[in-house]
């Protein structure tokens, strides 16, 4: 019997579109997919094999148009759907009145947080032109950051910290254990407070050893699990986490109850 999960990292997509956004994100990062299906059920099923009880589902707005479009169709997923809870999409390029009206009418409309991608939507995390969306967002609403990736500097580690320090009462969750292929640079974590992790699209990168340091260095308490389906599968990330042997306690925080408590689900 597995434990109880909460996944706090995956991608759902109309189904007329999953097909070319999963192939992108793969050319993207050049990964091969582990699933060539993207759609709420499509999640639901990887998740359902692996006692998955909760899934925060997120899509990127690529330009300003896209984002009410994407929350909308993320708002008709939860919805129809009452195992997911969704964050929402911004962009940067978005006027601070619009960031505004848009926050308002998401959060009327149930979603429990945002999502950002700096490497796709090509801003630095600790771009001023952001600071709307963290001043309004501070204090109410979570944002999930991708973080973290050497062929860039959008998303970099310093830039997380600096922006947490900045917002110091804003939930900030990196993804990719604080930075995807930047973990050397972590220690510029230490000593901030509202700063958590995911363990999403890493574990198949990081070695056993290395993945266990920074799971202590950063702390257990702060990490939570995320698939970053349909990248992965849930079976096989909840494999690549059970087997660094961090005990059944530590497990059972990483994949339940940290999400609980940090994201008040």
């Amino acid at each position: 019997m597995y434990p109880k999960i909460i996944d706090i990292h995956a991608h759902i997509y109309p189904q007329q579109i999953a097909q070319k956004a999963i192939s992108s994100i793969g050319d993207f990062y050049n990964v091969k997919m582990q699933n060539d299906k993207g759609t709420a059920l499509d999640l639901i099923e990887s998740g359902s094999e692996v006692n998955v009880e909760k899934y925060i589902v997120h899509s990127v707005a690529t330009s300003v148009n896209q984002v009410p479009i994407i929350n909308d169709f993320l708002a008709k997923e939860v919805e129809e759907h009452k195992e997911l809870i969704a964050f929402a999409t911004l962009h940067p390029d978005m006027t601070p009145l619009s960031i505004e009206k848009e926050i308002k009418r998401i959060v009327s409309k149930g979603f429990k947080g945002i999502k950002l991608h700096p490497d796709f939507q090509r801003f630095d995390i600790d771009d001023p032109r952001a600071d709307v969306i963290y001043t309004i967002a501070e204090g109410n609403l979570p944002i999930l950051f991708h973080t973290g990736d050497d062929r860039f500097d959008y998303s970099s580690p310093e830039r997380m910290a600096r922006t947490a320090k900045k917002f110091p009462k804003l939930v900030c969750i990196a993804a990719h254990f604080g930075g995807y292929t930047r973990w050397s640079e972590i220690d510029v974590y230490d000593g901030i407070d509202n700063i958590f992790f995911d363990t999403s699209s890493s574990l198949f990168k990081l070695p056993d050893l290395m993945a266990k340091d920074i799971l202590k260095h950063l702390g257990y308490e702060r990490f939570m699990f995320g698939s970053d389906f349909p990248m992965w599968g849930h079976k096989k990330e909840l494999e690549r986490l059970l087997s660094l042997e961090l005990g059944d306690s530590i497990n059972e925080d990483i994949l339940y109850n940290n999400a609980k408590r940090i994201l008040k689900i």
